[in-house]
């Protein structure tokens, strides 16, 4: 399957969101009832660095198969529970160019910023699960395996089951970087 596992909002800023049978994507602005709903940023920290920022985490995706490599190395972990609002499956999105677009479902549209950053609230979840997906390698490049933010392009509502296709954006391709 490609396509969409889950969908989760919070309209408070908790670290895990609540799974839904479906969620509205407001273009420009994010996951309708979301609190990182907005045209400038919304997560606290940078906020507090300067709220007139462009809002890049508008929605945060996370694929399933992190959940089976997290399984894997003994942890147990839900969609929504590491703060995503779209659990897929079947894409690489850590592999997605900077400015690919996905089509969630029968319209909506998110365009992919760059990379979450994970933090230290994910071992919240489980002692040391944030360096299972935070990790470095030999050479000291680190690989941030949390998921991809993204902005809304085109409204549209996403549901558990929806299709998904991916759409690169024009030559030259950037990777992601942490946004």
């Amino acid at each position: 399957m490609v396509g969409v596992v889950a969908v989760s909002r919070s309209a408070a800023h908790t670290f895990s969101k609540g799974q839904e049978s479906e969620i509205r994507l407001l273009a420009g602005l994010g996951v309708d009832g979301d609190a990182h709903l907005g045209e400038t940023v919304k997560h606290r920290s940078r906020v507090a660095r300067d709220p007139t920022q462009p809002n890049l985490r508008q929605v945060h995706l996370i694929h399933a198969e992190l959940f089976d490599e997290l399984a894997a190395a003994g942890y147990s972990v839900a969609p929504g529970q590491m703060g995503e609002n779209v659990t897929t499956r079947g894409i690489d999105l850590l592999g997605l160019a900077t400015g690919t677009r996905l089509r969630l479902g029968a319209g909506a549209v998110v365009e992919i910023t760059g990379l979450r950053n994970p933090c230290t609230q994910i071992n919240g979840i489980a002692d040391r699960q944030l360096s299972a997906v935070l990790t470095r390698q030999p050479d000291g490049t680190v690989t941030r395996k949390s998921g991809v933010m993204g902005v809304v392009r085109v409204s549209g509502v996403v549901r558990p089951g929806d299709p998904i296709r991916v759409e690169a954006p024009a030559e030259p391709h950037y990777p992601l970087e942490p946004v």
